[in-house]
């Protein structure tokens, strides 16, 4: 019985354990979603993975978020179809690796302010836990609460058998 419910627990921590690892990024730092900042020198020097969370904070109404391709990148141009994310505090957790690509598509705020960001995505299996910077990212942020309790049910079954 007791081995059972040890290779459960361990199952589940497999399952488990690489979501704590993900990172939080506020994209603009301090700033937020915002024209006349420079998100691709905000953005050197992070590591971007599969499983991370972008947040674009703004004020609602102002701005909004699009995902697009390189060739809209480069023009400053939202597809025909492209639903754009408008709440403020749009959270997109990044589901895939490779270049993405993400615009302000509200006036001329991408083209005349910038308002742009290209980033290249790692596959999750290469994730480090590398120390954020200040207003930057959190490792693990929303799940590091979860993570912990599931250790110490973990340990509790442990003991318990």
């Amino acid at each position: 019985m007791a081995s059972t419910q040890f290779f459960i627990v361990l199952a589940i921590f497999a399952v488990y354990i690489p979501s704590i690892s993900a990172t939080e990024f506020l994209v603009g730092d301090e700033k937020g979603w915002t024209n006349n900042f420079d998100y691709q020198a905000s953005a050197q020097g992070k590591e971007f993975h599969v499983g991370d969370k972008l947040v674009f904070k703004y004020p609602e109404g102002v701005h909004n978020v699009l995902r697009v391709y390189g060739t809209a990148f480069q023009q400053c141009a939202a597809p025909a179809g492209i639903e754009a994310l408008t709440s403020g505090n749009d959270a997109i957790t990044i589901a895939s690796p490779g270049r993405k690509w993400y615009i302000c598509g509200v006036g001329k705020h991408c083209e005349v302010g910038k308002q742009k960001l290209a980033i290249p995505v790692l596959p999750d299996t290469e994730s480090p836990a590398s120390a954020p910077s200040p207003g930057s990212a959190i490792r693990g942020s929303t799940s590091v609460y979860s993570g912990w309790m599931l250790v110490i049910f973990g340990i509790l079954m442990i003991i318990m058998v």
